[in-house]
């Protein structure tokens, strides 16, 4: 009867689910038809490509319990190669993001490989260097980048003939976008793929006890949150036409790693979320100036002094997991047993 009551509830809280979904979708179709504001569309057109960036960030630290503070470069990396295919090769929107993804899934792939055996505070410095590194190189490599001058003649965006122009057709194009790459994730997760990079996340040594393989999947992790921060990276070339190396500094990946904060990690709604607030905040007090900052960073201190797991986390969110230690090694001690059983 307990199992009955108890599959009623699940299938209630699938339905409650869909019905939240599809109010989310449909606000986010009619949000900028309430303002004829081009400013107000632009800075709901920012929301969602922060959106899916924070979301590909979400993937490594949240999924996979990796601790990656230089995603910043690779969304670096996926807007100037993107732009520059588009600027000296002529080639359309499509072909550039498909090389784009490609080049950044090399690109993190090979970033990947020294990070295989390193975690915590080791891993996050070799990724905020890789990160500079990248900001460097377009800074310095003048007859490619123009470097300080910045980047300029990025084409329009045009999709099969037609023209994406700047305001509510790209803000639509960053909601379709944004969708498919939640349900994308939302496939992924709930696969193969999805579990194992969950076990890792949880306990390595139990996951790789019960066969998985730990460096294998870790990469493919890292690999995919770099294609999606460097599409997305592409899409503000495009966006912004006009690309300059101070647009990917450290600050701005330590912006984007407040999103998944402030949301929750280790969930697909979080980082989306903390989008929304995140931007919200530093827009609508642009006005207050510099003590817009002050309050973006007691958001941040209150959230990791009251709910260090985000507003959609769970109490095994991998941030806050410093009172969960001794429980997850018993879970572990278990699961091994069970194994050599």
């Amino acid at each position: 009867m307990n199992m009955v009551n108890l599959k009623a509830r699940l299938d209630q809280l699938s339905a409650h689910r869909k019905i939240l979904v599809s109010l989310g979708i449909a606000a986010l179709i009619v949000l900028p038809l309430f303002t004829e504001s081009n400013y107000a569309r632009g800075v709901f057109t920012k929301i969602l490509i922060y959106a899916i960036v924070a979301s590909g960030l979400n993937i490594i630290n949240g999924y996979s319990g990796q601790s990656c503070l230089g995603i910043v470069g690779f969304l670096c990396i996926g807007a100037y190669t993107g732009a520059l295919l588009a600027i000296n090769l002529k080639l359309p929107f499509l072909v550039c993001l498909l090389l784009t993804m490609v080049i950044c899934a090399v690109i993190g792939f090979l970033v990947s490989l020294p990070t295989l055996k390193l975690n915590g505070m080791f891993l996050s410095i070799i990724t905020l260097g890789f990160a500079e590194m990248m900001r460097l190189l377009a800074l310095n490599w003048q007859s490619l980048t123009k470097g300080p001058i910045g980047l300029k003649g990025i084409p329009g965006l045009e999709i099969f003939g037609f023209r994406i122009k700047s305001g509510l057709p790209f803000y639509y194009l960053a909601m379709i976008t944004l969708l498919v790459v939640v349900f994308a994730l939302h496939r992924i997760l709930n696969s193969r793929i999805g579990r194992a990079w969950i076990s890792i996340r949880e306990d390595q040594e139990a996951a790789r006890s019960l066969g998985v393989e730990v460096s294998r999947y870790r990469s493919l992790n890292f690999v995919t949150g770099a294609v999606v921060c460097g599409a997305m990276g592409l899409y503000m070339a495009y966006y912004y036409r006009y690309l300059h190396p101070d647009m990917f500094s450290l600050d701005e990946g330590f912006n984007v790693l407040s999103m998944c904060i402030v949301g929750g990690s280790g969930t697909l709604i979080g980082p989306i979320v903390g989008a929304f607030i995140i931007n919200a905040l530093t827009e609508g007090f642009r006005f207050s100036g510099e003590w817009r900052m002050v309050m973006y960073a007691v958001l941040i201190i209150t959230m990791m002094w009251m709910r260090p797991q985000g507003l959609f986390g769970t109490r095994d969110s991998v941030i806050a997991n410093t009172s969960l230690t001794a429980g997850r090694k018993r879970r572990s001690a278990k699961i091994k047993e069970k194994a050599v059983e």
